[in-house]
C-alpha cells in the first residue's frame, strides 16, 4: 500500500505535535505507543492516526489543577479493575490533601497518560492488558525525563513471581492485594508532605 505524507509523520514532526522531547516520541514508537514503520533507510513513519489518538486521550484525561494558584500533586493510577480503580480514586479524595487523580486501564494508556502528565506518584497494578505493568514500569526507567518521583505497584503476585518475571527496581514499593488502604494512606500523606516541603522553604 502507498504510504503517503498526509498519513505519516516523522519521529520529529510527531514529538512537535505532542509536545515532548524526540527521545520521548522514540521511546514511545520502541514500545509501541506510537505505530510506525521504517523506510529502506532505517528512518521512522509514524502513524499520525496514532499521533491523533494520543492527543485526544490528554484532552480527555487531563484536567485543570483542582486548586489554582497552589501547588498541586498529580497521582496517575493504573488499574484494569474499575471497581478498585474507583475505591483508590475515592480514597485519595478523602484524604482531602488537594490531589489530583488522573487514571488509565492498561500499561499503553498509562504509559501515555504519565509522560503526558508527569505525575509526581504512580500507583499501578502489574497485570494489566496491552502493556503489563512490568513493560511500563521498565519503558518509565529507561527515560528520566519523565519516570516519576515514585512509584507503587499492586498485585497478587508472590515476591517469588516477581523476580521470575524479571523483578522490579529496588525503588519501587510493592503492596500485595488486597491492597492494605491504612498503608496507601500512609505512603501517598509521606509522598505529600515531601512535595509541599520546597513551597514552605524560606531564602
Amino acid at each position: 500500500m502507498m504510504k503517503t505524507n498526509g498519513e505519516y509523520c516523522s519521529t520529529r514532526e510527531a514529538a512537535a505535535l505532542l509536545g515532548v522531547s524526540l527521545r520521548t516520541a522514540q521511546l514511545w514508537v520502541e514500545n509501541g505507543v506510537l505505530l510506525a514503520w521504517k523506510t529502506a533507510g532505517g528512518h521512522r513513519r509514524i502513524l499520525r492516526q496514532s499521533v491523533t489518538r494520543i492527543l485526544e486521550e490528554r484532552k480527555r484525561a487531563l484536567r485543570e489543577p483542582v486548586r489554582r494558584g497552589h501547588r498541586t500533586m498529580r497521582i496517575v493510577l493504573v488499574e484494569d479493575d474499575l471497581d478498585l480503580l474507583k475505591l483508590l480514586s475515592i480514597t485519595i479524595d478523602e484524604l482531602d490533601l488537594g490531589i489530583e487523580v488522573l487514571t488509565a486501564q492498561n500499561g499503553f494508556e498509562g504509559l501515555v497518560l504519565i509522560g503526558q502528565a508527569k505525575p509526581d506518584l504512580v500507583i499501578a497494578d502489574l497485570n494489566v492488558p496491552g502493556m503489563d505493568g512490568f513493560r511500563m514500569i521498565r519503558s518509565l526507567h529507561g527515560s528520566a525525563e519523565f519516570s516519576p518521583r515514585r512509584i507503587i505497584v499492586s498485585t497478587a503476585l508472590s515476591r517469588a513471581d516477581i523476580q521470575d518475571r524479571g523483578g522490579l527496581p529496588d525503588n519501587i514499593t510493592v503492596l500485595q492485594k488486597p491492597m492494605p488502604v491504612s498503608e496507601l494512606e500512609a505512603l501517598i500523606r509521606a509522598e505529600q508532605a515531601l512535595y509541599v516541603q520546597p513551597a514552605h522553604a524560606t531564602n
